[in-house]
């Protein structure tokens, strides 16, 4: 188990699906954490788990598409920890068409939640890491944003580019000793539920796993911890894939 005892970790999205289980699985290294969501009964659900197991969390509310939320979430994490040592930018939403039926509100929804967001957030943490002079920085990507996805152009798009703001940060952020990596999961959610769990798509997604079946959040929120220790610490502007090898290739 890796040791994150006295940090202090912001999870966006962090109330249901994957970013509960990385809240978690980091609340159990030791570490303190915000848990930020825009359905704040979510997120102080996920605080009482933590809570429950003896671990520090704190819930906030978060639309990380609006800067000035996220700018809120770094002063809780500052007022709640007295600093911020992992930044974890899981917020996203899908709102999936065809190119051809696909809306301009489609479109700018996910780029504002996918893309911008991860942005926000990162800012909003910025002053605190460059004077600490450390930091673990990681994006949450996407498959699609690897090796695309019909009918999902615009949640392709906003996860490619989260992947290539990874590489530019990290960078540009090496000279602070803060890391920039991002995770690429592939994982049962809510999100993904129809993916799963309806017949005119399953087999056909699950052929391209070659592990043979879907992972659960559980076995993905370990390479959250280990990209926010201390033995990840020369790993920066990476693509960490745990997705059964859907990718693989890429």
């Amino acid at each position: 188990m890796f040791d994150l005892s006295g940090k202090a970790a912001i999870v966006t999205g962090g109330g249901v699906g994957l970013g509960r289980a990385y809240a978690l699985a980091l609340a159990e290294a030791g570490a303190g954490v915000v848990v930020a969501d825009v359905n704040t009964s979510a997120a102080e659900e996920v605080v009482g788990e933590i809570e429950a197991a003896k671990g520090r969390a704190v819930a906030t509310d978060v639309d990380v598409s609006r800067r000035e939320d996220t700018e809120r979430m770094a002063q809780v994490c500052l007022e709640s920890f007295g600093r911020i040592d992992v930044l974890v930018t899981n917020a996203g939403v899908t709102d999936p068409a065809m190119i051809h039926k696909m809306t301009g509100e489609q479109w700018d929804r996910v780029i504002s939640v996918n893309q911008k967001g991860v942005f926000h957030s990162i800012q909003a943490v910025l002053h605190t890491m460059r004077e600490q002079e450390s930091g673990r920085i990681i994006n949450v990507a996407s498959a699609s944003g690897l090796i695309g996805d019909i009918g999902q152009i615009n949640y392709a798009a906003s996860k490619g580019a989260v992947i290539a703001m990874t590489k530019a940060a990290a960078r540009e952020l090496g000279k602070y000793k803060i890391t920039v990596n991002a995770l690429s999961p592939v994982a049962r959610t809510e999100m993904t539920q129809t993916v799963f769990e309806d017949s005119r798509f399953k087999d056909t997604y699950l052929s391209f796993i070659p592990l043979g079946y879907f992972g659960e959040p559980e076995e993905i929120s370990p390479a959250v911890v280990f990209l926010a220790s201390d033995e990840a610490a020369y790993l920066t502007g990476v693509v960490l894939r745990v997705d059964g090898g859907r990718a693989t290739g890429v």
